[in-house]
């Protein structure tokens, strides 16, 4: 049950990763991503969601 778990958050960090690196703001910045948690990763997406919405 543990690995199951584990599995799904690494594959929600790395969907959320990818989405921030193809878009412009986060470009060059795969280093740093890799170190955030799933909790700052979510948290960067919404907030990149909220800029383009006033864009």
């Amino acid at each position: 049950m543990a690995d199951l778990l584990r599995q799904a958050i690494n594959q929600k960090k790395q969907f959320l990763k990818t989405k921030l690196l193809l878009s412009e703001f986060y470009q060059g910045r795969g280093e740093q991503l890799a170190d955030y948690t799933l909790s700052e990763l979510e948290k960067e997406y919404k907030s990149l969601l909220k800029v383009k919405k006033e864009i």
